[in-house]
């Protein structure tokens, strides 16, 4: 059970975001990843659950940030709740897409997950709700992800396969490049690795 820290921070000016506290691994029902998110001072600021079934697909996805919190899962396409803490003010939506992201590491393997490329795949167009901090606001967004390579590196504890992807967002024609090891993010945009306990699980 790979148990770890992310450090976020915006991907553009590099401003410090929020520590990510978390740990994941796969399961009887899939793949599950649970995170505390904290301040760079340490005051929390929300948390992650996301559990995936055997395909990659969204069984249960609940968020917590500022003063709203979303639950989710992949139903008629994806469907979720977006509340305040007491729950009276309760938004519901629901979109013919794939699955969700934001930006929490996990929503990065997710993806991988439910796409499983290999490096002879061509690229393929995903279609995301992405909920944005700090409001857990949804936006629908298309991307195309491609696996460039994958490479073995020799670790104490054996060989790390290291899945490097390239995302194209469609909108804009901007891209970016993510490495992957089993379910940890070693690099991404706005993301950087900065602990791990223990070494990344690997999917059958």
């Amino acid at each position: 059970m790979p148990r770890g820290r992310y450090s976020l921070h915006d991907p553009h000016d590099h401003t410090p975001l929020a520590h990510e506290h978390f740990h994941c691994a796969p399961g009887p029902s899939g793949w599950r990843y649970v995170s505390q998110l904290t301040t760079p001072t340490g005051e929390h600021t929300g948390s992650v659950d996301l559990t995936l079934d055997d395909l990659g697909r969204p069984l249960r996805l609940e968020l917590h940030a500022g003063s709203r919190q979303v639950r989710g899962a992949a139903l008629d396409g994806v469907t979720w709740v977006r509340t305040d803490p007491t729950g009276v003010d309760a938004t519901e939506g629901n979109v013919p897409a794939h699955a969700f992201t934001g930006t929490s590491p996990a929503f990065l393997v997710a993806t991988t997950r439910l796409l499983r490329l290999t490096p002879s795949s061509s690229a393929t167009r995903v279609r995301l709700v992405a909920f944005t901090d700090p409001v857990l606001a949804p936006r629908t967004v298309d991307q195309s992800w491609a696996l460039l390579g994958r490479e073995a590196h020799a670790t104490d504890n054996g060989p790390l396969t290291v899945d490097e992807y390239q995302v194209t967002a469609l909108d804009t024609g901007e891209q970016h490049t993510v490495h992957i090891a089993g379910d940890v993010v070693l690099a991404a945009p706005g993301v950087e690795l900065e602990d791990l306990e223990t070494p990344p699980s690997t999917f059958a």
